[in-house]
């Protein structure tokens, strides 16, 4: 039994505005949560606790990215920031919408509607 490689890319980009933007590409599931985890909590920890994440490269998602996406909401609103959710594709749009992550955690159509959601919360 060969092991596959994770196949989850996270580019962590931190613009003027100072909110770290995630894009995010490839799958999210129970065997590359971890490294989205592992980012979002690191810029937490920085300090940076208003996040975009650019999922308009990430073709599929499970119960795993979605643990991941609320426990990171909550962790960035504790420390007065929020999560934002920028260029869903279709596939990832759908279970975000049919789990009602969507009211908790509003998509935004790109990363620039994104940024100015949370340049305007400050």
């Amino acid at each position: 039994m060969s092991e596959r490689e994770p196949n989850l890319n996270v580019d962590v980009t931190i613009p003027d505005t100072g909110t770290a933007v995630l894009s995010v590409g490839g799958e999210l599931d129970m065997e590359t949560a971890h490294l989205l985890e592992a980012h979002l909590t690191d810029l937490i920890r920085q300090g940076r606790a208003r996040l975009v994440l650019d999922l308009s490269a990430l073709g599929f998602m499970d119960s795993s990215g979605l643990n991941v996406l609320i426990r990171a909401v909550h962790q960035a609103r504790a420390h007065g920031g929020d999560l934002y959710l920028a260029a869903p594709t279709p596939a990832v749009r759908r279970i975000l919408e049919i789990t009602g992550v969507t009211t908790t955690i509003p998509p935004h159509a790109g990363v620039a509607e994104a940024l100015a959601a949370a340049c305007g919360a400050r």
